[in-house]
């Protein structure tokens, strides 16, 4: 038989296979997400997410230092307030958990990339991303709070702030507020592909952010839509976002595939509680290879077209890629 081109013969052995790979990664693309509870010393294990923990203002240089003796260099963080109200105006307090846990950080470890996630529903006493207006969220009044939390995050010291509420026009009021305050490089990662997704379970129950009434489906997107994406990352793109993003990853990389084609940004994805608590699950009853499924999962998100990935298996993702195994 014969054959000009055999495929094959690029698969032959371990190098030239990694000669011709067409994704690489790299541990500097990897985001860490740290809980930080006001109310705990310590640290505490998160039922519903193995292998994670809550910790306190007092143990969350040690989850930095985890991150960067494995190799990552940046952290998404959220705080767990010690009181909620109904405006969630703990957010942007100067002495609020984030605030003091940036500030603590950025003291031990200044090169350490901080990036905060601006939301409202860690907050709430309602659990909702945003001021209410009897059971409705109100857009506009909500603009004027995260933009004082994101101004506030960036006075503490924070690298970079991302809104996760999707409410519509907050890059803009988010970016106009940096500005004026002399915050010009503070550069805005926005959730602007966020899908009201059921795989976030694991991680309300670690931010205690469940809704005490209804659902998420008023602002966040339906999971029936595609085309919506693109317009949603158009609209933070054209308001001064620096990077956007897709959420959840693993089931919405026809999103991030068909965004990171159209906009000419960085594209993030966050690889969501419900991912990883469910490679744990398989994992744990001995139907699956973690490492290998783990591997695989982040492979597929930035072959999809991510640049940025914010996963909980970032350290063990690091320690793969530094090894060989992936990359």
């Amino acid at each position: 038989m014969e054959l000009v081109y055999r495929p094959r013969r690029l698969r032959s052995g371990e190098t030239i296979r990694r000669m011709c790979r067409e994704t690489r990664l790299s541990a500097d693309s990897l985001i860490y997400p740290i809980f930080v509870d006001e109310t705990l010393s310590g640290r505490r294990p998160i039922d519903s997410l193995p292998g994670q923990y809550h910790y306190g203002l007092d143990t969350v240089c040690e989850a930095v230092r985890e991150c960067v003796d494995a190799g990552v260099k940046s952290c998404i963080l959220f705080g767990i307030p010690a009181k909620k109200d109904a405006l969630g105006s703990s957010a942007w307090d100067p002495e609020g958990v984030i605030q003091k846990a940036i500030r603590a950080i950025k003291s031990a470890y200044p090169e350490f990339y901080v990036v905060t996630d601006v939301c409202m529903c860690e907050y709430t006493d309602h659990g909702h991303c945003g001021a209410l207006c009897g059971e409705q969220v109100d857009n506009d009044e909500t603009l004027e709070l995260l933009a004082k939390t994101a101004l506030s995050h960036a006075r503490a010291g924070a690298d970079m702030v991302a809104p996760s509420d999707m409410m519509d026009g907050r890059v803009a009021a988010i970016r106009a507020a940096l500005d004026a305050d002399g915050f010009t490089n503070v550069p805005i990662m926005a959730y602007s592909a966020k899908y009201a997704s059921a795989f976030y379970g694991p991680f309300r129950d670690a931010a205690g952010s469940a809704p005490s009434f209804g659902d998420r489906r008023g602002y966040q997107m339906d999971p029936h839509n595609r085309r919506e994406a693109k317009k949603e990352c158009a609209l933070d793109v054209r308001e001064g976002a620096d990077v956007i993003m897709v959420k959840p990853a693993l089931s919405y990389l026809d999103i991030i595939r068909e965004c990171a084609d159209a906009f000419d940004v960085p594209m993030a994805a966050y690889s969501v509680s419900g991912e990883y608590a469910m490679i744990k699950a398989a994992a744990q009853v001995g139907l699956i290879d973690e490492h290998r499924v783990m591997c695989e999962s982040a492979l597929s998100i930035f072959r999809a077209g991510a640049s940025i990935l914010i996963t909980y298996y970032a350290k063990e993702l690091a320690k793969a890629i530094r090894e060989g195994e992936i990359g």
